[in-house]
């Protein structure tokens, strides 16, 4: 949704652009309130998944909101061989499951909100052929960690080939510090235990960018090794174990075309020549009036999935330098050690050489040195992880 939100402040910020003559004058913008009001649409039509759209409103130049969520609208999928497959709304999202989606079939989005009707440009599904593989790769030791993808062989190699990409992340989490010790207050000694706090947990990420690729200048129009994203080698995620979930689908040339212009008005963000967010090409239209619409409705006969993990070991990574940040406290007593639990602190150490005529000695931590939890980790293993 903030990518949607980027292009309704291109048209914000094009409202003060006027003459270039020098002279400075009082100006105001011609925007008809349609054009302040455009509908949003975003989803995509897929086989064997749960389809999801979102409708929202961009708003007046005044309004403190650039997008108004859309709820009560009448929203389904229709195939030109007569079926229909009716979304259920929770909110501003319109969801449906399509189990299979006929190649022959032509299907598009209808639309019933506000006395108007509306829908995308009929469209057959479009293949997608497997990712045959996923790599991570750092130029230099001092380089970010490339995310490359290359797909199987194409399904048209005799034409250019379009597609996208999504991704999500998880990744290993450990605690600065471990315990197998802690100090029983009413015994005031201490005591061995296992597994006191959970040490090694993961976080999870979902990619905020759609990717886009265009076969054009490889060889039999077959991508290879085409960059994704990438990784800071001294980043958390890459510390330990690291995990994504790449989805490859194929899109039209239109699709991708709409996908390169939203990214142009985004990132020229009010350009004297960014195109106005009603400028951008769509395939969904208004049929009870000349309204307009910002988005885009692909149609894909299926999604191609790839797990792939990257190993610390693998890479140059960078882990700067960190000292003992425990307290330690030498010629401890066990005074001391209540003390320290009252104060919020565990024990981690007990050196204990008083009978040898030495002294006790003692490190203490917090919990949030301790309990992975405590840095945002979960602790229940993924299935895929082993």
């Amino acid at each position: 949704m903030m990518k949607l939100k980027s292009l309704y402040t291109v048209l914000c910020l094009m409202v003060g652009v006027c003459t270039m003559s020098g002279c400075i004058e009082e100006y105001e913008a011609s925007i008809s309130s349609d054009d302040s009001r455009l509908l949003v649409v975003e989803g995509t039509i897929c086989s064997a998944d749960t389809n999801r759209f979102y409708l929202s409103r961009t708003q007046p130049l005044n309004s403190s909101d650039a997008l108004r969520m859309i709820t009560g609208a009448m929203v389904s999928v229709r195939g030109s061989d007569g079926s229909e497959y009716m979304t259920k709304a929770n909110g501003n999202c319109y969801s449906c499951w399509i189990d299979h989606l006929n190649p022959d079939t032509e299907y598009y989005l209808h639309i019933e909100e506000d006395g108007e009707i509306y829908e995308s440009e009929p469209q057959k599904p479009l293949p997608t052929e497997k990712i045959a593989n996923i790599s991570g790769e750092q130029n230099t030791p001092e380089g970010d960690i490339d995310i490359l993808v290359t797909p199987g062989v194409p399904i048209n190699p005799d034409k250019t080939n379009y597609y996208t990409w999504t991704y999500d992340e998880t990744w290993e989490v450990h605690s600065d510090y471990t315990t197998f010790v802690y100090f029983d207050v009413e015994k005031m000694e201490k005591v061995d235990t296992i597994g006191l706090f959970p040490e090694c947990g993961w976080k999870d990420a979902r990619g905020t960018n759609i990717l886009v690729g265009s076969s054009t200048n490889y060889d039999s129009q077959h991508i290879e090794k085409l960059k994704l994203y990438d990784i800071y080698r001294g980043d958390e995620r890459i510390l330990h174990k690291y995990s994504g979930l790449v989805r490859q689908r194929a899109i039209s040339k239109a699709e991708y075309e709409y996908e390169l212009a939203r990214r142009q008005a985004g990132s020229e963000m009010g350009g004297l020549f960014t195109p106005l967010p009603s400028a951008l090409p769509t395939n969904i239209h208004c049929l009870t009036s000349h309204k307009l619409v910002i988005g885009f409705v692909g149609c894909s006969l299926n999604t191609s999935e790839y797990r792939f993990f990257l190993y610390p070991h693998e890479f140059s990574i960078y882990r700067p330098y960190q000292g003992d940040a425990r307290l330690w406290l030498e010629d401890c007593t066990e005074a001391d050690c209540l003390r320290l639990v009252r104060a919020g602190m565990f024990l981690c150490e007990w050196r204990d050489e008083r009978m040898m005529g030495g002294q006790l000695t003692t490190a203490w931590a917090f919990r949030y040195q301790l309990d992975v939890r405590m840095k945002g980790a979960y602790i229940e293993k993924p299935d895929y992880w082993d």
